[in-house]
């Protein structure tokens, strides 16, 4: 019987230790981070190119007759809003024009891959409504990769500037991750 009791115990407190050293293991951290992204879709060297869209079809609505258009991009990510500025990282992935009236609203989804400096090789992801022409747009950040593994919290967007479909947003996130 006090074989038993032993085994018990000492099962009882390999889960107990494997629980503190998890739940240290797991401790949150949380970070902010400013940069802004060129959205390029016109001239010779555009970082968003149309892969889908309606053909055929003519509407008065610019917004209606852009419903339903993929795009892919491969954005960069600076520091500052000139197109000049040091390069952090791309911003890849789709998005695709998701409204048919009365607002220019994209559902993006995209990872944003850090290429220097201290969050070298880590990546977050968002997935979510972006209603384009309104002041600052919310979106989720769902999951990241390196120091950002296990990512959740949200990244408000702002557009610097735009000419035409070309735009630089710029953008604040805050994360959680381990």
């Amino acid at each position: 019987m006090a074989s038993v009791t032993k085994f018990l115990f000492l099962i009882s407190l390999v889960v107990f230790m494997n629980m503190i050293f998890t739940t240290q293991a797991l401790k949150s951290k949380l970070t902010h981070l400013e940069f802004y992204m060129h959205d390029i879709v016109g001239g010779p060297k555009p970082t968003a190119v149309r892969v889908a869209g309606r053909s055929n079809f003519t509407s008065p609505d610019p917004i209606a007759a852009m419903f339903g258009s993929v795009f892919v991009m491969d954005n960069p990510l600076t520091v500052t809003p000139h197109p000049n500025s040091t390069v952090l990282g791309r911003a890849q992935g789709i998005y695709a024009m998701s409204s048919q009236q009365n607002e220019f609203s994209l559902l993006m989804t995209l990872t944003y891959n850090f290429i220097t400096g201290p969050y070298n090789g880590s990546s977050f992801s968002v997935l979510g409504r972006n209603p384009v022409m309104s002041g600052i747009r919310e979106m989720p950040v769902v999951g990241g990769t390196g120091k950002f593994r296990l990512a959740r919290g949200y990244c408000l967007a702002k557009t610097f500037s735009m000419d035409q479909m070309d735009a630089v947003i710029g953008y604040n996130v805050t994360l959680i991750h381990y």
